[in-house]
Formats: structure tokens, C-alpha cells, sequence
């Protein structure tokens, strides 16, 4: 409790999750920082989920902060998020699979490429690609793949999971400075650098939980004694192109007064589509506020940074993509609550997991003037 009211008095950006929606110290964070209403904060009290946009440092940048009280328990909640074959249930993933220790080229035998991108990545040069990739990755597609063989596709496939297998590894063993850019655009995107800043508009993050903070930026280096590490890819289609994603899960666990039982970060690697960078952080917090009362917080924050947001159009795209991202992440909280208290599991929507929100609620140009 003595955290939370250094962080309510003193960080106005960077959200950390609370200890008790009875705390004044709170009431008062939550209205003057994040712009909750009175309501609001009695909804997340009573156990409703509130959703709220954040203010961005860029127009590319998209952050939602979500919160609602569980009457159930964090590790109920963990075991929730690591439940793969309940996301393969799910309509919007066409795939999905967690990587083997070490990782291997078999984990990735669904990661491809639809049929009808073929002839699109026949014309892939760097600056102008259909799938967002490193410039040396463009050159050996043009110079490796044999376009007039009937075998097309299944080369393209081959030689996108090799490079997906070569990056993860690499990332393994040498972190950040592997990921390279992204020179499917005009405007290179530096993906380590671009994650960078992003974690940066955490501020409460290095000074309340720092080995954490620490470890995200110089992976593999500076591993703490309690975090936990998986890896999956999945293949999504919330919008208008199924989308490949590579993401590094960091799951930090402590029973230290003060601090998230649970701290969960879920790392963007690599995206053929759409996001830049995309980092979620999610905090599972007992109540200790009221002991009588069972359950925890489930606090997060979505982020990532996507091109397109940017000018007349790319304004009203960003309006209509962080509205239903809010809506999306109070949806997906609101069936989280009610399958860990009443076991109810609606698998016919994309909501029925905070995972897989981010393909969802973000909207390109493309998808929006269809």
C-alpha cells in the first residue's frame, strides 16, 4: 500500500497494478491520471471491467488500460492464459503452437503463407512488400525461390519457417540487437529500437519492479531466479489479411507484500502484418485491502505502434481502432472474470481470451474502407 501511494503521487504515466479499489490513494490515481470517472472506479470496485485509452506520445502508438476484480485466484488465471488448445478452439486463429526448449524446425510446420499472397511476393522488394521483413530477407526470396515451379508455396513456406526458426534462435542467444528492420516500407522500422521506447512509456516499471523492466530490455542477459520464459507463434485472421506473429511470454513470480503475485509481459518478436511492435503487460494483484473478500486485480495495459495512423485518414482509422480496442479489452476481461468465477467459457468469439486482442482491435486502412 505504501508503493501505490508513492505511485499515485508521483507517476503520472505508467500504470502498476493496485492493491485495494477502496484506497483513496487509488481513487484519486485512477481519476486524475488515468481519467476515470467516479463510476468508473466503483464499477472496477464492484467487479465490472473498465477500459479507458491512453494518451499516445506519437500517433502511431495505441494504449488501453483495463482493470476489473477477479473473485477467484491468480494462479487460476495463469493456467487460463497458458491454455493453447483453448485458443485453437477460437475462430479468429487458423494456428497456434508453443515452441519446443530448444526450438525446432517441426514446431513450426503450420506457419505459412496463404495461396493467394504467392503471386503478391513475387513483386516483394525492399521498400515496397507485402509482408513486413528485414531488406536481406526481400533479396534471398527473390534470389532463392523458383517462381515458376509448381512447388511456389511450399518453398515460400519453407524458407519463411527456416528464417522464423534462425530468428528465434538467434533472439535466444543474443536478444534485441538480432530483430533487425523492417524494410517492406519507404521508412525502415528499427524493431529493437522501436521496443525500446515502447517499454519506456512505462515509467513506474523500472522503479517498482526493475529486475523485471531489466530483463526485458537486455534479454537474455540479467535473468531474475523468478521468471519464467515460453515462446509461441500463431497464425490470426481478426483482419484483412491472416497475420504470422512470433511472441516471447516473460511470466515474473513473487509473494512479496507490495508487489504483483503475477507479472506477465507478452513481447512482439516478429509481425507480417500490421504492428510494428506490440508490447501487453498483465498484473494479477491479491486484495489485500479486504481480507475477507477473495480474489485478486487483473490489470493490463496493451500496447504496440502501427504506420497508417498518421493524417486525415489515418485519424479517423486511429479514432475507430482505439474505440473498439477499449471495447474489445473490456469484452475480453468481462469473459475472463466469468469463466474463472463461474467456469463459463463462450469459445465462439476471439474475446474469449485477452490474447489475440491486439490483431482484433487495431484496424488498417485497408480493413476500414472495405
Amino acid at each position: 500500500m505504501r508503493v501505490l501511494s508513492i505511485l499515485v503521487a508521483t507517476i503520472a504515466l505508467g500504470v502498476l497494478p493496485c492493491f485495494s479499489q477502496t484506497n483513496p490513494d487509488l481513487q484519486t490515481y485512477f481519476r486524475d491520471y488515468v481519467g476515470l470517472t467516479d463510476d468508473q472506479i466503483g464499477f472496477i470496485r464492484d467487479g465490472q471491467a473498465v477500459t479507458k485509452v491512453l494518451p499516445p506520445r506519437t500517433p502511431a502508438e495505441v494504449f488501453i488500460f483495463g482493470a476489473v476484480h477477479i473473485d477467484s485466484s491468480p494462479e487460476r488465471y495463469l493456467d487460463f492464459a497458458r491454455d493453447f488448445d483453448r485458443l485453437r478452439a477460437l475462430p479468429g486463429y487458423l494456428a497456434i503452437a508453443p515452441f519446443s526448449n530448444p526450438p525446432r524446425l517441426s514446431d513450426l510446420k503450420d506457419f505459412a503463407v496463404e495461396s493467394d499472397e504467392v503471386e503478391m511476393l513475387k513483386s516483394c522488394v525492399p521498400g515496397k512488400c507485402l509482408l513486413q521483413m528485414p531488406g536481406s530477407y526481400i533479396e534471398d526470396l527473390q534470389r532463392t525461390v523458383d517462381w515458376s515451379a509448381p512447388d511456389v508455396q511450399e518453398q515460400l513456406n519453407r524458407m519463411l519457417q527456416t528464417s522464423a526458426l534462425n530468428l528465434l534462435i538467434a533472439y535466444q542467444r543474443e536478444g534485441d540487437q538480432v530483430l533487425g528492420e523492417y524494410n517492406d516500407k519507404r521508412s525502415p522500422t528499427d524493431v529493437a529500437r522501436q521496443f525500446e521506447y515502447m517499454l519506456g512509456y512505462w515509467r513506474a516499471l523500472p522503479r517498482y519492479l526493475p529486475d523485471f523492466y531489466n530483463y526485458l530490455l537486455a534479454y537474455p542477459r540479467r535473468r531474475p531466479e523468478n521468471v519464467e520464459e515460453t515462446f509461441y507463434w500463431a497464425r490470426v485472421n481478426f483482419g484483412l489479411k491472416p497475420t504470422l506473429r512470433l511472441v516471447h511470454v516473460l511470466t515474473r513470480k513473487s509473494e512479496r507484500r507490495g508487489e504483483p503475485v503475477y507479472a506477465i509481459a507478452e513481447k512482439q518478436l516478429y509481425s507480417s502484418h500490421y504492428f510494428e511492435t506490440a508490447l501487453d503487460l498483465t498484473f494479477c494483484v491479491r486484495d489485500r485491502g479486504e481480507p475477507k473478500r477473495p480474489g485478486f486485480y487483473l490489470v493490463k495495459v496493451m500496447g504496440s505502434e502501427q504506420a497508417g495512423l498518421t493524417g486525415l485518414k489515418g485519424g479517423i482509422i486511429r479514432k475507430a481502432a482505439v474505440e473498439r480496442s477499449a471495447s474489445s479489452l473490456q469484452k475480453s476481461l468481462t469473459v475472463i472474470k466469468d469463466v474463472l468465477e463461474h467456469g463459463q467459457d463462450n469459445r465462439r468469439g476471439p474475446e474469449c481470451h485477452a490474447r489475440g486482442q491486439r490483431e482484433k482491435r487495431i484496424t488498417t486502412k485497408e480493413e476500414f474502407f472495405e
